[in-house]
């Protein structure tokens, strides 16, 4: 994640009681568990709550290979063999380098998971954590008097595999549309009506509020939202203000 999220990795580490945070390039930082022993906090973990992605497939497929890993299997050939059948199958599959290394490689089949619906909303305000957008939308508008339109957007991107869930957000929260993209790999969810936006995007996370560095740009999302509601972007210094905000949000933010 963004550097700015130390703390909510922190916390990730202390509830799961294991891993490390490290950096990772100039501007991110990562958490990681990696040792057989500690990967079963995070199996536990997720057993419990279950992930509703198709993430959930690499998971499914990642306790396989412990599994091998704890029999002592991947001492051998075979039981190597095994562990990169299942890598095959897993995220982006192999590389180059593995193709050749295990030119007998068969991935094995992927698990199904079929999306069965939202049972608690904390776990969306934990996924627009990492997969939202709180975004201020400014474009040139000749036929208004301030010369400029302003839009709020609440958006979320995952891989076009999920479309299920994507589309399953609409009714969940009663408004927004899921788009698909097809020439991408990835669709949108997003809600960009003023209702949307102020009946049930901003009480949504007023009411689960977000934990990590996102929390300011939602709160500068609403505050364009509260200068709005006073037609403050219908006059030169409001607008002024509002494109203010919308410089210092996101990747603006320093």
């Amino acid at each position: 994640m963004d550097r700015r999220d130390i703390a909510l990795l922190e916390s990730i580490k202390l509830t799961l009681g294991v891993g490390k945070i490290a950096k990772s390039g100039k501007k991110l930082i990562q958490y990681r568990v990696s040792s057989v022993e500690d990967l079963s906090a995070t199996v536990t973990h997720f057993d419990k709550y279950p992930l509703l992605t198709q993430k959930r497939a690499d998971f499914e497929l990642l306790k396989r290979a412990l599994e091998i890993m704890n029999r002592k299997e991947h001492l051998t050939s075979e039981g190597l063999q095994k562990i990169v059948n299942i890598k095959a199958s897993m995220n982006r599959g192999l590389s180059a380098k593995l193709k050749s290394a295990f030119p007998n490689t068969k991935p094995v089949s992927r698990p199904e998971i079929d999306f069965s619906g939202f049972t608690n909303p904390q776990w969306l305000s934990g996924f627009t954590e990492g997969e939202g957008c709180f975004f201020v939308c400014s474009r040139k508008a000749r036929l208004l008097k301030q010369g400029m339109q302003i839009n709020l957007i609440f958006m979320l991107t995952q891989h076009s595999r999920d479309s299920k869930l994507l589309k399953g957000l609409t009714e969940y929260l009663g408004c927004g549309k899921y788009y698909f993209r097809p020439n991408y790999s990835f669709d949108q969810f997003q809600v960009t009506s003023w209702s949307g936006i102020t009946e049930k995007i901003i009480p949504f996370f007023d009411k689960y509020p977000l934990q990590g560095a996102k929390l300011r740009d939602y709160a500068d999302f609403k505050r364009v939202a509260d200068l709005m509601k006073g037609k403050a972007h219908l006059t030169e210094d409001g607008l002024d203000q509002i494109l203010k905000i919308k410089r210092g949000m996101n990747k603006g933010r320093s």
